[in-house]
């Protein structure tokens, strides 16, 4: 683990180096003439931002403080983690802003914490007017978001392991090209403070109506530690990129992109194509066995009667002449057995999705689950005692598990969202699954969402958010706990710059 440990901080630094000293951001600024100066440091080594300012406030008609910034237009959402560094001693004030331009009286919309753990969404509407607020009723969040969407301003903030909540909604109207960041004041005219911001992401959404297998985002890599939340990118590119397996020995992820598979060193950070013979319409239900020698992979095959579906295919992990196993389409792979002599996965027969296994030399398939509506995503736990898989029978898109013969089904987990995809950690005792809000049909697992990763212990119903991110279709279908247990494999999208 030790050796892993070193291995993953070699790679996250060598990620971050191409980065300059404040990060993504154009430029670190005092904004009005607050008596101390203030500074922002990007930190390569764990891709965070450290900000120090001063300034008598942001409020009535003027403002000063210290802001480091970029130009945006159009939507987006900002995220990060934060932390206020030393004694809190006053009303010192951190977050993200979204500013006209900036002078010390221009409109802005902001996302505020306060030492003293006041949350609020504060605005100024017009140049030089008295500045509002909307205070939240959550305290000491751990975690804020601002969103742009047309003219509103939207403030979500989460204490860790917590979904996050909209606390403040308001109507702005900037123009489309504003400056946005994050900001640091010391509510103090002779006193600087310093703050930490962590897992930072700007992501750019979807425009209305852009359907995202039609016109795919570009992607990023992201490792998050499941006990600590803390998130690092490995790997961003304008190419669509989807699902991550973890190689059995540490070193590489296998994903897939354009109907191929790629293996990614995590040492070279260059991707390499695997072969697959002529299937080369892979999608992202790809899992490795066990033993990590094979590769089980569902690719879009035309039969013999011309209909077109996907069906199921073995391969060495290296690649090869892949292996035909499923007899019927369509056919999406999710789950070796731990012995090895068993695949199990969702299929469509007589107009219902329902889960199924075959011996996974070929032969006879046979149905596990019968209840009506879908259920798909079947993954064998490490002791080979339970199938896990999601179903729609209870209403809402929910984590069940079975027997591996389909006896005993019992739901694990719980909540108002939509639950897709469980994986189970290599002791067997966790497992992490993506969850979609209730807006999202059950039955659907689109792209271009807000989603959660969530963390929750096998023997228990109470689960924790490891991750709140900008994803959903590609982001955590396949198996991708790291060998150790300690690192969970995802991907996250945006239609703007994957490396901010």
């Amino acid at each position: 683990m030790k050796t892993l440990f070193i291995f993953l901080q070699f790679i996250f630094t060598g990620w971050a180096m191409a980065q300059n000293n404040i990060g993504v951001f154009e430029k670190s600024a005092d904004v009005g003439t607050p008596r101390l100066a203030g500074s922002a440091v990007y930190n390569e080594a764990d891709q965070s931002y450290s900000l120090k300012g001063a300034g008598y406030n942001i409020w009535f008609g003027r403002d000063e403080f210290q802001f480091l910034y970029k130009h945006l237009t159009g939507d987006f959402i900002l995220t990060a983690s934060f932390a206020f560094l030393g004694d809190n001693t006053n009303h010192r004030k951190i977050g993200w802003m979204v500013r006209a331009d900036s002078s010390n009286n221009a409109a802005f919309g902001g996302a505020f914490v306060h030492g003293d753990g006041l949350t609020s969404l504060q605005y100024r509407d017009t140049v030089g007017a008295n500045t509002k607020e909307v205070n939240a009723e959550l305290i000491a969040p751990d975690i804020i978001q601002l969103e742009r969407n047309g003219s509103s301003v939207i403030m979500r903030a989460a204490k860790w392991g917590e979904p996050l909540q909209e606390t403040g909604r308001i109507e702005l109207s900037f123009g489309d090209s504003v400056y946005a960041g994050i900001f640091i004041c010391s509510h103090e005219e002779f006193f600087s403070e310093t703050a930490r911001f962590s897992n930072f992401r700007i992501d750019i959404p979807a425009a209305e109506g852009v359907d995202g297998y039609r016109t795919p985002s570009a992607s990023r890599i992201e490792i998050v530690d499941i006990e600590t939340g803390v998130r690092r990118v490995v790997y961003a590119t304008s190419d669509h990129i989807e699902a991550n397996n973890w190689s059995a020995d540490g070193k590489y992820l296998i994903y897939n992109s354009n109907g191929l598979l790629y293996k990614f060193p995590l040492d070279t950070k260059i991707p390499e194509q695997i072969p697959t013979g002529d299937v080369v319409k892979n999608n992202n239900d790809h899992v490795l066995s066990f033993d990590g020698k094979m590769i089980g992979i569902s690719s879009s095959t035309k039969v013999a009667d011309g209909r077109e579906g996907s069906m199921v295919y073995t391969v060495p992990v290296e690649g090869g002449i892949p292996k035909a196993i499923t007899p019927n389409i369509p056919s999406y792979f999710h789950g070796w057995s731990p012995d090895g002599k068993t695949l199990v996965y969702c299929a469509e027969r007589n107009g219902d999705y329902d889960v199924w296994g075959i011996p996974s030399e070929g032969g006879e398939e046979f149905q596990l689950t019968r209840s009506p509506g879908l259920d798909d995503g079947p993954e064998y736990s490490p002791d080979g005692k339970y199938i896990y898989f999601n179903s729609v029978r209870s209403g809402l898109m929910k984590i069940w598990r079975m027997a591996p013969d389909g006896s005993n089904q019992e739901q694990v987990s719980f909540g108002p969202y939509n639950d897709w995809f469980a994986h189970i950690s290599p002791d067997g005792s966790q497992m992490i699954y993506i969850s979609y809000p209730e807006t999202v049909p059950p039955g659907s697992h689109p792209h271009n969402q807000h989603v959660m990763l969530r963390l929750q212990k096998v023997d228990s119903r109470e689960s924790k958010v490891v991750a709140s991110l900008y994803g959903g279709q590609g982001t955590l279908n396949v198996p991708s706990w790291s060998p150790c247990g300690k690192y969970v494999a995802f991907m996250s999208y945006t239609y703007g710059d994957p490396n901010q």
